[in-house]
């Protein structure tokens, strides 16, 4: 995307000679396309599947106009995440419009309710939107989310009992429309007593605001819609003779004293009606949406119902392959670019979102519907920026209790035979009806009581690295070297592993003992049966190698996570230089085998104490030959790194003990910049010491948000609590899982992943270690 349409351009039309015949034009006058022309979102086609309604168009026409809609739609990531960072160019203010107009009737049965709703979160311009969200988020941070989860847990809890006995059930109709509604009116703070009127016209309000209502419906409607309004009044005047309640309502109206001209009286009116609909109907079909789609893929149901702890990665899964938010709308305020097409000042884009989550280019195997997915959280269903889903982590939560209480009590539920529908509209989409059956016999909590016991808390907000393990058996244990373990690892299934890169490594949890420690692979990339690690005791350690070491046996199960890679080769590069020393051998090894597959010029220093403790030595010398330079201290051979010849275009690939990465630093001095690369075994960040640190803040450019990071707490720390997302893994930093991009202000880095190029171009940075050398940072986030 770019910014304002250059003057010699205005007039160019992307699509020559793609249309024929009557087919119609843009507003500019430019040909559309016949796929384009034909684009219809509330056909059947768009309702069932979204992302492969519009497939033709994120492979061959990624942004379009549609004649029939009068929008411009856009479907890729790259894109969509761009429209969203710039809300001054690409205003929300059509986010809530009737995408069908309604007649004179209709709005005349609006006008006689007194129907005025105002601006909300959802579709407010600058500079009115960020004061207002500043000023009501506080209740939606994870520390304010966790109170309301054994209400969660307790409705969750109640729907299943009414039907686990009956061995079918309809899971909208009887759980998952109702529970989500009930647990949003009662985080409005709206009274029990108002709780069933409210119900019965949340989705008159979809209908009318996204769907198609036919000419004849649109008066019925607006009944609804009005008689919403004048009853959402009346709850927020109850509301009013109660101030201090818990509701999210009752917080507004507290605001309102302190910040009068921010809070007004229309606006916690149109928040009161808005945010029935967002609370409920987005996590509602989201829920059916999710175990739709678990249901139709055995395998990962069976998963997450053996191993609970996947479940907060599989909702994010869930949200990405088959999210309740297909699309959002943006209004082009400039002449603006996108993806390459030019548009006037004035334009409606239909952004597409459910598209952008199946884009090729930012999910690898993007149709693949992968609950261990690494990235699955970079989902757009929330959208992203300073309009991004303020109830995320509800939602998230919600969820992840409604699939451990299906996962533990109905293990053996299944999809009934039955075709799907949806109502028609842009924007919102889940099943109306979801049949599912199972034997009530088998229901596990008539053999198990302990099934029916109180689960540990979910984690809310964005899912940790920690929740992706997989299992895995260990097929082999071999010795490698003097107190060098070589053990090998399959699926227990037989299924394929995911693919690995050179430099990568998997995460082993080391059983019971709460210990998780990072091992790089050292087999072949190509097989997909085996992975292999090689472990060195290390008696003086963290205890990892020790476990493993005086544990694991031939037959046993593990669980692992990744793999990851932060030490990625450079196959590009014109020579590669691959240095190792003792145990670092492993991640070096794997990178020689695919230098010596692609024909790249390299070479081997493999440096050790003795030969009996080199790993895999016999090994890599048979494959590489001449290529293996190898040095043994006992045999007084040591490596000379000031004469290595590194000129440009060479990459150095280092692995091993601090000593020997220390002496590569100084002698890299004199190479390229970026010529070295490192993986190191341990960090040296340590933890925080207030007494030495300085307090800083960090604008995050992307959310409109100013965050305080104190002198004892991490800059992660500081992101999660103000309801932002960022991934981690190690928090140590070592992996790299939490990098985020700095825009502006220098950085104190402390991490061992970032080289010294990438820390003097000052543009990346690790949240869970590194800090401002200054007072202020600003982040792309």
């Amino acid at each position: 995307m770019s910014d304002a349409i250059d003057p010699d351009r205005a007039s160019a039309c992307p699509f020559h000679g793609s249309a024929g015949g009557s087919l119609p034009a843009t507003p500019a006058g430019c040909p559309v396309s016949r796929r384009a022309a034909e684009f219809d979102p509330f056909e059947d086609g768009y309702q069932q599947d979204p992302p492969e309604y519009v497939r033709w168009a994120r492979e061959q026409e990624p942004v379009f106009y549609s004649p029939k809609l009068g929008y411009w739609v856009v479907t890729r990531y790259e894109d969509i995440k761009a429209i969203f960072r710039d809300n001054l160019t690409f205003s929300p203010s059509i986010a809530l419009e009737k995408i069908t107009p309604t007649g004179p009737e209709a709005n005349e049965v609006l006008a006689s309710y007194g129907y005025a709703m105002n601006r909300t979160l959802v579709n407010e311009d600058e500079p009115a939107h960020m004061p207002r969200r500043r000023a009501l988020m506080d209740p939606f941070t994870p520390a304010a989310l966790a109170h309301h989860e054994p209400m969660v847990r307790r409705l969750a809890r109640e729907y299943v009992d009414r039907f686990i006995d009956d061995g079918k059930a309809d899971l909208v109709d009887q759980m998952l429309w109702e529970v989500p509604l009930t647990v949003a009116l009662h985080f409005l703070g709206v009274p029990e007593e108002d709780m069933d009127t409210l119900r019965k016209y949340s989705i008159a309000h979809t209908v009318n605001t996204w769907g198609r209502p036919k000419p004849e419906e649109q008066v019925e409607v607006a009944h609804a819609v009005g008689k919403f309004w004048q009853f959402a009044g009346k709850v927020l005047d109850k509301m009013r003779q109660d101030p201090d309640g818990s509701g999210w309502m009752q917080y507004g109206i507290r605001k309102q004293k302190e910040l009068p001209e921010v809070v007004t009286d229309s606006y916690l009116h149109s928040m009161m009606m808005a945010g029935i609909v967002a609370a409920h109907e987005t996590t509602a079909n989201a829920a059916a949406n999710a175990m739709k789609l678990l249901l139709s893929h055995p395998e990962a149901w069976r998963d997450i119902c053996d191993d609970p702890g996947l479940i907060p990665n599989a909702v994010e899964e869930c949200l990405r392959h088959n999210g309740s938010v297909a699309a959002w709308r943006r209004l082009a305020t400039r002449d603006v670019t996108v993806g390459g097409v030019d548009m006037p000042a004035g334009s409606k884009l239909l952004i597409v979102t459910s598209s952008a989550n199946h884009d090729e280019q930012q999910f690898a195997d993007a149709d693949l519907f992968d609950i261990r997915r690494e990235n699955a959280s970079d989902q757009l269903t929330f959208g992203y920026g300073s309009h991004q889903c303020m109830g995320k982590n509800l939602a998230r939560m919600e969820m992840q209790i409604f699939l451990e209480e299906f996962a533990r009590r109905l293990p053996h539920m299944r999809l009934a035979e039955q075709r799907f529908t949806y109502v028609p509209n842009t924007s919102f989409r889940g099943p109306e009806h979801l049949l599912v059956e199972w034997d009530p016999a088998l229901n596990p909590e008539r053999s198990d009581a302990s099934v029916l016991q109180p689960r540990a808390a979910v984690r809310v907000g964005e899912p940790s690295a920690h929740s992706l393990s997989r299992p895995v058996v260990v097929t082999s244990v071999s010795f490698a070297g003097t107190d060098i373990v070589h053990v090998k690892l399959a699926s227990p299934d037989g299924r394929a592993l995911p693919r690995w890169t050179p430099g990568s490594h998997i995460d082993v949890e080391c059983g019971n003992t709460g210990i998780s420690r990072q091992y790089s692979l050292c087999g072949d990339p190509d097989n997909a049966g085996t992975f292999e690690i090689a472990v060195l005791r290390e008696p003086q350690g963290r205890g990892g190698s020790e476990w493993l070491h005086n544990t694991v046996k031939p037959g046993a199960l593990l669980r692992i996570r990744g793999p990851r890679n932060h030490f990625r080769l450079d196959e590009t590069a014109k020579k590669v230089v691959l240095i190792a020393g003792g145990i670092g051998i492993t991640p070096i090894s794997a990178m020689a085998r695919r230098a010596k597959v692609l024909g790249l010029d390299y070479v081997v220093h493999f440096s050790g104490r003795t030969r009996a403790s080199m790993a895999l030595l016999g090994e890599l010398t048979a494959l590489h030959g001449e290529r293996m330079q190898v040095y043994v201290s006992d045999e007084g051979r040591r490596n000379d790194f000031s004469a290595l010849p590194v000129d440009e275009g060479t990459q150095v690939y280092a692995c091993g003990p601090a000593r020997m990465l220390d002496a590569l630093q100084q002698a890299s001095a004199s190479w390229p910049d970026d010529a070295l690369k490192v993986e190191h075994f341990e960090s040296t960040a340590g933890t925080l010491d207030p007494d030495k640190e300085h307090a800083f803040e960090v604008e995050l450019k992307d959310s409109g948000l100013v965050v305080m990071v104190p002198a004892d707490q991490t800059l992660l720390n500081a992101l999660r609590q103000a309801n932002v997302d960022v991934q981690s893994d190690c928090e140590e930093g070592l992996c790299g899982s939490c990098e985020v991009r700095v825009l502006a202000g220098e950085v104190d880095h402390r991490d061992v992943v970032l080289t010294k190029g990438e820390r003097q171009l000052n543009t990346r940075m690790m949240t869970c270690c590194s800090r401002a050398k200054g007072t202020k940072l600003v982040l792309e986030l």
